[in-house]
């Protein structure tokens, strides 16, 4: 899915204040996700067992590691296997079913959320430059500043508390950044596309086929009629348009992020000078021949960078796409809407009004390619949400103005 910014791609800063030793500290306080500043903060180290460790995040209280590197992240884990294994209220004899659909849902967001606080109780102090100071601690400060930017000039602070687990995070994004996720689509040779922290890797690549098979307006193949890619995200879809023979592509989106990363790999692959990305909410000036959009899929509110690719708070990308649609397609222009039905499957949304929306826009349906997901979670029992996972299909939905 493409990046769709519905927050600040860039991280905000707080100064926090506790007391260590009888003397105060202050740091400032960095977090991608949604959750509020620290309130409580206390020193622990190697001596901390894990059930008292998961007692006080359960309570609310931050942990500011002093202990051994490798022996946090064994903590980490520990919090993390507490969480897996925590206790079910047992059901009395009959009992009603399980939630159906969308309060399932709903509660498996919360109980997300909940984990996400707890395992991001732990955490890390670095300094100015990304460096951190305890035993055995590896220099990861390449990742951090490629996640994070350059500290803020503070007179304050002169170091940053970051959740282990978001360090971790940093960490993994930036391998994913060199080495990149291979993509296999029919038809081309496999080519790489280098995601950035906090911009959505095309890990689920079904999406990808479907573009690659749709057909092309005659149009957009030609020199004079521009094509448009609405939510650029890492590029993937700018390039693989290209390679399918459009000759020139604007890409909008409003995270920064998402352009530096799809500049990054447009400039990879050779295909830079061919499109021309623009700091937008969703439309360019103009018209456009063909223009593509991958909105989030479930509307909703995203808790951190990467959320904004799959939640839509009111659905506001995909309605403002089908709503200025229509204005800005060349006679026999089309629009490329690409989007899952799992939220139809979660009664978040239905195909009734995504086809209202359609109709209201001023647009008809000129056809749609379908297909099934091939990730593992589609075919995971255990997955809460595996009854509309199983039941998901993509679609790429071809539109119009209606005549």
């Amino acid at each position: 899915m493409q990046q769709q910014q519905a927050m600040s791609s860039s991280p905000s800063w707080a100064l926090l204040q506790w007391q260590e030793q009888a003397a105060p500290r202050s740091a400032l306080w960095r977090a991608d996700s949604s959750m509020a500043a620290l309130r409580r903060i206390e020193t622990a180290d190697d001596s901390l067992p894990a059930d008292l460790a998961y007692r006080k995040a359960c309570e609310g209280t931050a942990m500011l590691w002093r202990g051994d590197f490798h022996n946090a992240r064994q903590l980490l884990l520990a919090l993390g296997r507490r969480l897996d294994k925590k206790p079910r209220a047992r059901k009395p004899a009959g009992a009603a079913v399980p939630p159906a659909f969308p309060h399932a849902f709903h509660l498996h967001r919360q109980a997300q959320a909940q984990r996400a606080r707890i395992l991001s109780s732990l955490l890390i102090e670095l300094d100015a430059q990304w460096h951190c100071a305890l035993r055995r601690a590896p220099d990861w400060s390449v990742a951090c500043r490629e996640a994070w930017g350059e500290l803020p000039a503070d007179g304050e602070a002169r170091s940053v508390l970051v959740p282990l687990r978001e360090l971790l995070g940093a960490l993994g994004a930036h391998e994913w950044r060199k080495k990149g996720v291979e993509l296999s689509i029919p038809g081309m040779d496999p080519w790489r596309i280098h995601p950035h922290y906090g911009v959505f890797s095309p890990v689920r690549g079904e999406y990808l086929d479907l573009v690659a098979r749709a057909p092309l307006p005659a149009a957009a193949l030609t020199d004079q009629a521009p094509v448009w890619d609405i939510g650029v995200g890492t590029g993937v879809l700018s390039a693989l348009l290209l390679r399918r023979g459009v000759k020139q592509v604007v890409a909008t989106d409003l995270s920064e992020r998402a352009l530096a990363c799809a500049r990054d790999n447009l400039r990879r692959l050779g295909l830079g000078p061919r499109v021309s990305l623009v700091r937008e909410d969703l439309f360019p000036q103009g018209r456009a021949a063909l223009v593509v959009c991958n909105p989030p899929w479930l509307p909703g509110k995203a808790g951190s960078l990467l959320e904004q690719a799959v939640y839509d708070e009111d659905s506001r990308m995909l309605r403002g796409f089908l709503q200025g649609l229509a204005a800005h397609l060349l006679p026999g222009g089309e629009g490329w809407l690409i989007v899952s039905d799992l939220a139809e499957h979660l009664g978040l949304r239905s195909r009734e009004q995504l086809l209202a929306w359609v109709e209201d826009a001023g647009l008809q349906v000129l056809g749609r390619e379908d297909i099934r997901p091939r990730h593992g979670k589609s075919t995971d029992a255990a997955d809460p949400l595996h009854a509309a996972r199983a039941a998901e299909v993509t679609s790429l939905w071809r539109l119009a103005a209606q005549a």
